[in-house]
């Protein structure tokens, strides 16, 4: 079909920017999410796998945490998340269902809480750590655009996002590459910077497999390193504080 011969060059660009959002996100997310924000997803999502993030129904890693060795199972299509951390007293188990924060320690306490600011902590870890807002009409969350800024390393599109019933949190965009560079949590006594790099191509998507963790204090910096990588579906009891340790 050819398109009308007054049908100018902006017009063009406003309508495939206008198909980019409507397959990013559904009409009741996109009033969460800003025209703003939607374009900057869009060009990134496209950047890190495009329609490859459609394919996932499971994420699974393994490496290590601060020099200690972990492995996490996070869930792409609906909230979960457990990580195992292997720690100089022992195994610590950390997981979240999407209702309930547990875990489970290396001299055998267990907790369960669902207490808000526990859940929300949570909440909000198992959504940026799993790229949620590339879903946007699979988990509820509202973003805005802080505009353009520069830093190390150049320029940034920066946005403000915040899952419902969790934490908001900066994350700025390399206006270059369109990957995520930067993360920053605001929401404590100083922020806290993740710095994303080591981008490589696992399946469909392009994800960072290292991330620098920092506030200020170097004594806190830390370093989380992928070493596997793989997207297979983890069984949904993974999520949820096992039984025998439920009764107790």
């Amino acid at each position: 079909m050819r398109a009308p011969a007054n049908l100018d060059r902006r017009s063009v660009t406003k309508a495939v920017a206008a198909a980019l959002l409507c397959c990013v996100a559904s009409p009741a997310q996109a009033e969460r999410y800003s025209p703003a924000a939607l374009q900057v997803l869009a060009k990134a999502r496209a950047a890190s796998g495009g329609g490859g993030w459609n394919l996932l129904r499971g994420w699974h890693e393994a490496g290590q945490d601060g020099g200690l060795r972990y492995e996490a199972w996070l869930d792409p299509v609906r909230y979960g998340m457990r990580v195992e951390t292997h720690e100089p007293a022992g195994l610590h188990v950390h997981g979240f269902n999407g209702g309930g924060d547990w875990q489970i320690y290396p001299d055998g306490r267990v907790t369960g809480v669902d207490d808000r600011p526990t859940v929300a902590a949570a909440r909000t870890e198992a959504f940026f750590r799993v790229h949620a807002y590339f879903y946007t009409g699979r988990f509820d969350a509202k973003a805005d655009a802080l505009g353009v800024r520069r830093g190390s390393g150049g320029a940034f599109d920066v946005l403000r996002i915040q899952p419902v019933g969790g934490e908001p949190r900066e994350l700025w965009f390399d206006r270059r590459t369109h990957l995520l560079a930067r993360m920053v949590d605001r929401s404590g006594p100083r922020p806290v910077s993740f710095t994303y790099s080591e981008y490589r191509k696992v399946g469909p998507v392009r994800v960072p497999f290292r991330v620098r963790t920092e506030d200020g204090d170097p004594a806190h910096a830390r370093e989380r390193v992928v070493e596997s990588l793989s997207f297979t579906p983890a069984d949904r009891t993974m999520f949820s504080l096992p039984r025998p340790h439920a009764a107790q």
